[in-house]
């Protein structure tokens, strides 16, 4: 009988620790966000670049212009490509309000072949925190 009181009496004090927990971290997780109206917006000139044709084994470097058309900093914090054959680089300062930056891409073709679409997915603070950009063309031989 004392072990199911124990028992009761630990898994009380669980619940209330996990329910105290979980709103002390939506409080904290709602006082770090920017509002949606306040938001940095990054604006590509343009989305979608098409490299055209190019050999099997060539490099390829486009840069992204942007522009931050928010009203507070915008922050950049990954970009991925959806494969090791496309590498982006970006800033890692923050952009002021109306102040422009660029991701630069480079696509390796070695070992592609055919018609080539490589997304990039940029994280930043902005609302949505995705943005995606298209790097495409073809590889011959």
């Amino acid at each position: 009988m004392k072990k199911l009181f124990l028992c009761i009496i630990v898994a009380g004090m669980l619940m209330t620790a996990c329910n105290s927990n979980s709103g002390t971290n939506a409080t904290t997780a709602d006082a770090g966000s920017t509002s949606a109206t306040n938001a940095p917006v990054v604006k590509f000139e343009k989305e979608t670049h098409d490299f055209g044709k190019i050999k099997a084994g060539d490099k390829v470097t486009y840069a992204f212009k942007f522009t931050n058309t928010g009203k507070s900093p915008l922050i950049i914090k990954d970009a991925v490509a959806t494969c090791g054959c496309t590498k982006p680089e970006w800033p890692n300062t923050p952009i002021k309000p109306g102040e422009e930056g660029e991701i630069k891409v480079t696509f390796n073709s070695t070992g592609k072949m055919g018609l080539q679409d490589k997304q990039i997915t940029i994280t930043a603070n902005t609302n949505p925190a995705q943005s995606m950009v298209h790097l495409i063309g073809e590889v011959t031989i």
